[in-house]
């Protein structure tokens, strides 16, 4: 790791480390299963990006925008809980969670330790999202074990063909869970050591694509696009910055699902 990527684990130890105790009372949120039928969409709540600067436009209320994506179909939603370049915060997680009941909650940050799972968890998240060039095999395997105990999914993010190597692995061990939509394997287009993006990323990897639920990330701005990666395998789209940006979001979720999902029908 370098730059970008390595400040970001980095931060995120140190924030891991400061984390305090649980009890069992910490875990008495419910915790809502994916549901996957056609292509579906993870929407993404954040405040900020370090790529593309600030986001949360001026009026733009959360928890309403939370609500758009429901609205348009999302099976998740994806809530950026990292503070330092992406102003987002654990409290985001948890009131996004409350206002949206029935719809999972994913945390997306840099985790490196299991305690992070279980913030998540404490705050109402159904789902975390995990780098997997961040992470050596003994720290993965102790991060996935901790979301399968308190039935939490994972989107498992790569970058390159080692990355996707290790995800394909994870089939002999975990292929039930990745049957089932519990374990995702996602394909960013963004860098995260550089933050340049490789729009050609997605289809290059595709056919290293592990079985199961894949989902591509970053750079999916119109409903074609959605198309477009569900022809390459992809079943899900995470999508951010574009709704984030969007007048109209559900309606936006609407048309990737609906185009997406006659791409893989076609």
């Amino acid at each position: 790791m370098s730059d970008f990527l390595a400040q970001m684990a980095a931060t995120s130890r140190e924030r891991a480390d400061q984390a305090g105790a649980f009890s069992e009372s910490d875990f008495d949120k419910p915790v809502t299963p994916l549901k996957l039928d056609g292509f579906e969409v993870i929407a993404e709540l954040k405040d900020r990006s370090p790529a593309e600067g600030a986001l949360k436009t001026t009026g733009t209320n959360r928890l309403d925008q939370a609500r758009r994506y429901v609205d348009g179909g999302a099976a998740a939603i994806s809530v950026l809980t990292e503070p330092s370049r992406f102003d987002g915060s654990l409290d985001h997680l948890e009131a996004v969670s409350a206002a949206c009941p029935g719809t999972p909650v994913m945390r997306k940050d840099f985790l490196v330790d299991p305690v992070q799972v279980l913030e998540a968890r404490r705050a109402g998240a159904s789902g975390v999202l995990l780098i997997a060039t961040m992470l050596d095999d003994r720290a993965l395997r102790g991060l996935l074990d901790c979301a399968w105990e308190h039935g939490l999914f994972v989107l498992l993010e790569s970058f390159d063909s080692d990355d996707l190597k290790r995800s394909r692995d994870l089939l002999e061990s975990d292929g039930d869970r990745a049957e089932t939509g519990q374990l995702l394997f996602g394909v960013n287009t963004r860098n995260l050591r550089t933050l340049a993006v490789d729009s050609e990323r997605l289809k290059r990897l595709s056919p290293e694509l592990p079985k199961g639920f894949c989902v591509a990330e970053s750079g999916l701005k119109v409903a074609a696009d959605a198309a477009r990666v569900a022809r390459q395998g992809y079943r899900l789209a995470l999508v951010g910055t574009a709704l984030m940006r969007s007048d109209a979001p559900a309606a936006l979720i609407a048309a990737m699902r609906e185009e997406g999902t006659g791409a893989l029908a076609a």
